[in-house]
């Protein structure tokens, strides 16, 4: 994420950084060889501050795509991939240079390596552009990880709110996704309790708690 106290969210597309942006991903590599983790959000960071968006738009995009560059270079060394993800900047944050999945996709697509994907965040999507079914499938090819938060307070999927989350876990089912999804939520109460959700979904797809069938032996 870069120096967040100096209000930085990430450093990918932010020019001036590339150095800061290069040790920083070494350093999140070490970290992961270490864990076995194979994904790697590749933060964007913000526009700057005092600057209009549209008058940097063309150098962040030029200094997001070469640092992107460098890190399929990089990643596939450690046999890992890349995320991008598109942060809402009309609720989470206004100068998230990133925005929506038809943007990640363009720089995807400009960058052109396999080891790049789409982290794609129903939330912010949600957000910025709703129409989520089609979203899906139409950016499924690109998809590298799936989050989750009901909208608009970010909490569990059962919390009120504007998504139909069973819904959408058999959408994904039916599209072939079989990746993990991140409960990328700020839960009501403690994490066994805010857990409840999974376990009523569980049961009302005739699977016990843990997700394995009542008929498996």
């Amino acid at each position: 994420p870069g120096d967040q106290e100096a209000g930085e969210l990430g450093l990918a597309a932010v020019p001036g950084r590339q150095a800061a942006f290069r040790q920083a991903l070494e350093a999140a590599v070490h970290y992961a060889r270490a864990v076995g983790c194979r994904r790697i959000h590749v933060m964007a960071g913000r526009v700057p501050l005092g600057t209009d968006r549209a008058a940097v738009a063309g150098e962040m995009e030029t200094t997001f795509i070469e640092n992107l560059r460098y890190t399929a270079d990089l990643l596939s060394q450690e046999n890992m991939i890349g995320l991008l993800e598109p942060i809402n900047n009309r609720i989470t944050d206004p100068r998230y240079y990133l925005n929506t999945p038809h943007h990640a996709a363009a720089i995807l697509e400009k960058v052109g390596r396999p080891n790049l994907k789409l982290q794609l965040d129903l939330f912010h999507c949600q957000i910025m552009d709703g129409n989520l079914s089609h979203n899906l499938e139409t950016y499924f090819p690109l998809i590298g990880h799936i989050q989750i938060a009901q909208v608009p307070g970010r909490h569990e999927p059962d919390s009120p709110g504007e998504l139909n989350f069973p819904y959408l876990f058999e959408l994904l089912e039916s599209i072939g996704y079989t990746g993990y999804v991140g409960c990328e939520y700020a839960p009501k109460g403690d994490t066994l309790e805010g857990l409840g959700w999974l376990r009523s979904y569980w049961e009302s797809r005739g699977l016990r708690h843990g997700g394995t069938s009542k008929a498996a032996k």
